[in-house]
């Protein structure tokens, strides 16, 4: 085969190559966005062959809770009627470990589960010890007493002498470990036998007593296989629709998710939406911006302004109230009756008076405020920050000695934050899987399509180059004769061709036959 048929097959080739580097990229660039669709559609819902299923179960996220502490600096001067001041002590870390039980798959394309929470002190971590003091009001004294206020006079002296048999104060000095996970006081009986109903536990009190090596309730979760439009939103909750711990049905009301994982393909109008138990109401975060976590593209949300206003200022919290200043919010109703108020620490996002009633308080955006990163594309937290605090409304209530002459404040008792990043190996399993490689495809289709029309060229400029001039000429040869010539066949009589000159005479025979230099052309008369 000569070297220009090998060049020309060479060429085709080329030619084909690209022809299929080109329909490739084009089938690609309108099949891979919906095949990455259907791929995240089959794996981020509750399905036991769903590859985030096993996350969902037992999240590996390894979860942190930070819980900060106000100690009491002045507790005789607060008994005077003094603004209180208060010092931050902690953080004292433990480490949160959570795993769902009794996973149930139910015949209305939903998934009912416990999920059981327990916290181990982490020392390292923290600034402090379990065995670490804090004074702190006495939230079973001074919330009977706020009980007690309506009550009959006589109700209230057998009370407080009651209150002084059991040695019992406003302002107590207890150990980390209790305050969190409850001690033994013989006040509690007293409670729960003349106002029944007012605690939820017989023995121990803590702030966390009732958190840990316990579950969150039963969960009701539409897994979306049968109805993806409902994925991971809450059917119900302890087998209600509704709660009933509040003043409005838009209050009562369960919605958005558990507040692990939410639908996938967000978009900056998204919201995060779900039901917490802890502060008995369901929260929605709004979006602040997008960024980056560790590779992974996110959306990451925050708690509007109005989560804990007053119905004065965002009249759909109405229904929370009685409400006092805003940026507050009243859960007496359900934290057993105690005047207990939830808000972002130091009171951020409150009305200034709050912290300003208080000496010691430093509310600040940074420090204090609450957002969840959320991969956009799959509805999965990467990266998570929640920081609530739990105040105490203390004052003075007449006929109870214990309460002394204390002016009316809301008093922060502590704060936590409870916090979680995807990281080790399923950071990596999951950047690989659900951002490398379809960024791989993403860029791939394109990369093919160019590479085709490249290659598409090459046949092209080859025909072009082995084309020449159309209209070049090619030069005679010089031992050619005239084309005007006759032949031996031609007649001798033939007239020459219109246009050429004419031919000379014939030389004479003689002349032809020998050179002779007398040979002469015979003259004419």
């Amino acid at each position: 085969m000569s070297r220009s048929a090998k060049a020309c097959w060479a060429v085709v080739a080329l030619g084909c190559a690209g022809l299929l580097c080109a329909v490739l990229g084009a089938v690609m660039i309108l099949a891979v966005p919906s095949i990455i669709k259907q791929q995240v559609y089959k794996n981020v819902r509750i399905d036991p062959s769903s590859l985030s299923f096993n996350m969902w179960k037992d999240i590996p996220v390894p979860f942190y809770m930070s819980v900060y502490f106000f100690d009491i600096v002045n507790p005789s001067a607060i008994l005077k009627g003094q603004k209180p001041q208060v010092r931050e002590r902690g953080p004292y870390v433990y480490r949160e470990y959570r795993h769902k039980t009794n996973i149930t798959f139910n015949d209305n394309d939903t998934v009912s589960f416990l999920e059981f929470r327990n916290f181990k002190f982490q020392p390292d971590k923290s600034s402090g010890l379990e065995s670490d003091y804090i004074v702190m009001p006495n939230i079973l004294v001074l919330s009977a007493a706020m009980m007690l206020e309506h009550k009959h006079m006589s109700l209230k002296l057998f009370m407080t002498l009651a209150f002084s048999t059991l040695g019992q104060r406003a302002f107590m000095n207890r150990t980390v470990g209790e305050i969190m996970w409850g001690y033994d006081d013989p006040l509690i009986n007293l409670i729960n036998k003349y106002l029944p109903g007012m605690l939820p536990v017989n023995g121990k009190f803590g702030l966390f007593a009732e958190l840990n090596n316990s579950d969150s309730g039963l969960f009701t979760v539409f897994t979306g296989i049968r109805n993806f439009s409902r994925i991971h939103l809450v059917d119900k909750w302890n087998g209600l629709s509704k709660v009933n711990f509040w003043h409005s049905d838009q209050c009562n009301m369960i919605n958005g998710t558990s507040g692990q994982m939410w639908a996938p393909f967000m978009t900056p109008e998204s919201s995060l939406e779900f039901y917490s138990p802890e502060a008995c109401r369901s929260m929605k975060l709004v979006y602040q911006e997008a960024g980056v976590f560790s590779g992974i593209p996110i959306y990451r949300f925050k708690a509007p302004d109005t989560l804990f206003a007053n119905g004065s200022v965002y009249p759909p919290n109405e229904g929370f109230c009685p409400c006092l200043q805003s940026g507050i919010q009243n859960v007496s109703t359900c934290r057993f009756n105690a005047p207990l108020f939830l808000s972002h620490p130091h009171f951020y996002n409150a009305d200034p008076v709050l912290a300003d009633a208080v000496t010691g308080l430093h509310p600040d955006e940074r420090e204090h405020s609450l957002f969840l990163d959320v991969h956009p594309v799959t509805g999965i937290p990467m990266n998570c920050s929640v920081k609530l605090q739990l105040s105490l409304y203390i004052k003075a209530v007449k006929g109870i000695g214990q309460t002394g002459r204390i002016a009316p404040v809301v008093l922060p008792l502590m704060w936590f934050e409870e916090r979680g990043a995807m990281e080790g190996d399923t950071l990596r399993a999951f950047y690989t899987q659900l951002v490398l490689m379809p960024k791989v495809l993403h860029y791939a289709q394109y990369v093919l399509l160019a590479l085709g029309g490249v290659l598409l060229l090459v046949p092209v400029i080859y025909q072009i180059r082995s084309q020449g001039p159309e209209d070049a000429e090619i030069p005679p040869s010089p031992a050619a004769p005239p084309s005007w010539l006759p032949s031996p066949y031609t007649p001798l009589l033939q007239d020459p061709p219109v246009g050429s000159p004419p031919a000379p005479p014939p030389e004479p025979l003689g002349c032809l036959t020998r050179a002779s230099a007398r040979c002469t052309r015979p003259r004419h008369v």
